[in-house]
C-alpha cells in the first residue's frame, strides 16, 4: 500500500448537489477515469446515480487501471484473473463537474481518481504516481508551477482513396489545406466555426484555454492552458481539453488527432510542458536577471537531462512515437537545454525574470499527461536533491551540438529496457508502478509487431 499523497482529493456531495441545483436539465453524466494509456474510460450514469458516487465512490474493476492502448486486458501484469478482477473505487476529482455542451443541454462529465477498497490511492493510478513526486518536491519547500501546450491535426473524417488520413476540408471555404502556413491567420479564420465552438465549450467547462496558433504543417493547431501552481489540476485541464478536441471535432465533420507522427512528410504532435517552482513564499525560484535563470533553474534542467532515457518511455509510450524525433522538424534529438532556443530540448524561455520558467519540448501528444508531467518533475527534483549541473547552454543550432548527457532512446524496444530497469524512476514514481506499465507497454509491443501490416506485403510478399 501506498501513503496518501496530494493527488488524494475526493470532491464532496455538496459540489454535486450545487451543480444538479444549476443544472437540473442534466441527465446523462460520464464518469472518467485516464489510465496508465492516457486514455478516458469510465461509464455513462443517470443524474440519480451521480450522487451515490459523490457520497461513497463508484466500483471499477482493477483492471481497468492495466489494460492497454486498445483496451485489452493486460493479463502479464497479474493484476487480472489472479486478482479475481476486483473491483476497487473511484472517487469524483474536485471542480471537475461540468457541463458537456457538445453532446447537448442534458450532458455533463466529471473525472476520477482511483483508489483501493480502504480508501488507499492505488499507486498505479497516473494521478497518484503525478501526486507523489509533488509531494516530493513539496518536502523541498517548493510547488511547481506548469502549464500545458497540446499540438493536434484536424483530418477528414473520410478517409483518402489509399485508406489514409488527410487534413481536413475548411468549413468556411471548403478548400483542403496544403501549405504549412505557421502562424497563418487565413487558416485560423478557415476553422473558425471550431475555435468558436471549442472556446464556448471551454467557458462552460471553466477550462483555462488560451492561444492557438495554426502550427507547422496543414491541418495543425496548437493550443495553450493557463500556468497554474497545481500540477494536478494543470493536467486534470490537458485531459478535459483533448476530450473535448476531439468531441467538437467531430460534431464539425472532422477528427482530431494528437497521435504524435500522422503525417510521414509532416511535423509531428507534441506536448510542451513548461514549469518553474514556487519557493515557501510562493514566488519563483527561477527567477533572475541572469537569462539562464538561478542555480536552482539549471540543477532542474540537469536532472531532466540525466533521467530523460530513463524516463523516454513515458514521453515517447506508442509504436508511432518514435517516428517524430527527427533533426530540424521542432522535435528535439537530444537531451541538450538553451536559452530562448527552440532547437534544444529544454529551453529556457525568453520573458521578465519574475517569468523565467523552462519548457520541456521532448515528449509527444500521445503521451499520458499525468505521466509526462511526473516524469518531468521527477527529473527536476533529482538533479535538485543532487545539485547537477547541466554544463553551458547551446547557443545556436541545437540538432548539431553534442552533450555530454545519456542519449535518448531511438526506438520502442530501448525506451523500454531502460525504463524497466530504471533504479531512479522507480524511487521517483514507485516501484510497482514502473514495473506495471513495463508490462503493458511490453504486452503491446508484442501486439503491436505481432500483427503483419500491409507494408509487409508490399515488400515481401513477392521478392523475399
Amino acid at each position: 500500500m501506498t501513503s496518501k499523497t496530494s493527488s488524494h482529493q475526493i470532491a464532496h456531495l455538496s459540489e454535486a448537489e450545487a451543480f444538479f441545483k444549476a443544472h437540473p436539465e442534466v441527465d446523462a453524466i460520464d464518469i472518467i477515469f485516464t489510465n496508465m494509456c492516457g486514455v478516458p474510460r469510465g461509464k455513462r450514469l443517470r443524474a440519480h446515480e451521480v450522487l451515490g458516487v459523490y457520497k461513497e465512490g463508484r466500483f471499477l474493476p482493477g483492471s481497468a487501471v492495466i489494460v492497454d492502448i486498445t483496451g485489452r486486458d493486460t493479463e502479464e501484469t497479474g493484476l487480472v484473473w489472479e486478482d479475481g478482477d476486483a473491483d476497487r473505487r473511484i472517487h469524483p476529482i474536485p471542480g471537475t463537474l461540468v457541463p458537456t455542451p457538445w453532446a447537448g443541454p442534458n450532458a455533463a462529465q466529471f473525472l476520477t481518481g482511483f483508489y483501493e477498497l480502504d480508501g488507499t490511492p492505488n499507486d498505479l493510478d497516473p494521478r497518484h504516481v503525478l501526486g507523489r513526486v509533488i509531494d516530493r518536491l513539496a518536502g523541498h519547500g517548493l510547488t511547481p508551477d506548469v502549464a500545458v501546450e497540446l499540438e493536434f491535426y484536424l483530418v477528414d473524417a473520410k478517409r483518402g482513396k489509399d485508406g489514409r488520413p488527410t487534413p481536413a476540408r475548411s468549413p468556411s471555404s471548403g478548400e483542403t489545406p496544403h501549405d504549412i502556413q505557421v502562424y497563418g491567420l487565413a487558416e485560423m479564420e478557415d476553422f473558425r466555426p471550431f475555435f468558436d465552438d471549442l472556446y464556448a465549450c471551454a467557458a462552460a467547462q471553466n477550462l483555462p484555454l488560451e492561444a492557438a496558433i495554426s502550427e507547422y504543417a496543414p491541418g495543425q493547431f496548437e493550443m495553450t492552458l493557463a500556468h497554474k501552481a497545481d500540477a494536478l489540476q494543470a493536467c486534470d485541464d490537458a485531459i478535459m481539453h483533448k476530450r473535448m478536441v476531439k468531441a467538437i471535432a467531430q460534431k464539425h465533420g472532422m477528427e482530431a488527432t494528437f497521435m504524435a507522427k500522422p503525417f510521414e512528410q509532416s511535423a509531428g504532435n507534441g506536448m510542451h510542458l513548461h514549469a518553474s517552482m514556487l519557493d515557501a513564499a510562493g514566488k519563483n525560484a527561477f527567477a533572475s536577471e541572469d537569462p539562464q535563470g538561478t542555480p536552482l533553474l539549471r540543477h532542474a534542467i540537469a536532472g531532466m537531462q540525466a533521467t530523460i532515457a530513463d524516463a523516454f518511455l513515458i514521453f515517447a509510450p506508442n509504436a508511432n512515437s518514435y517516428r517524430r524525433f527527427k533533426a530540424n522538424s521542432y522535435a528535439p534529438v537530444a537531451p541538450t537545454w538553451g536559452v530562448n532556443n527552440r532547437t534544444v530540448s529544454f529551453r529556457v524561455t525568453a520573458g521578465p525574470p519574475a517569468s523565467r520558467h523552462v519548457e520541456h519540448r521532448i515528449g509527444g501528444a500521445d503521451a499520458n499527461p499525468y505521466l509526462a508531467m511526473a516524469a518531468m518533475l521527477a527529473g527536476m527534483c533529482y538533479g535538485i536533491e543532487h545539485k547537477l549541473d547541466p554544463g553551458a547552454p547551446v547557443v545556436g543550432n541545437g540538432y548539431e551540438a553534442v552533450t555530454t548527457a545519456p542519449p535518448m532512446p531511438t526506438n520502442w524496444f530501448a525506451a523500454l529496457d531502460r525504463f524497466s530497469g530504471s533504479e531512479v524512476m522507480k524511487d521517483l514514481l514507485g516501484a510497482r508502478f514502473v514495473e506495471m506499465f513495463s508490462i503493458v507497454k511490453q504486452t503491446e509491443m508484442e501486439r503491436f509487431f505481432g500483427a503483419v501490416p500491409d507494408l509487409d506485403y508490399a515488400w515481401y510478399l513477392r521478392t523475399a
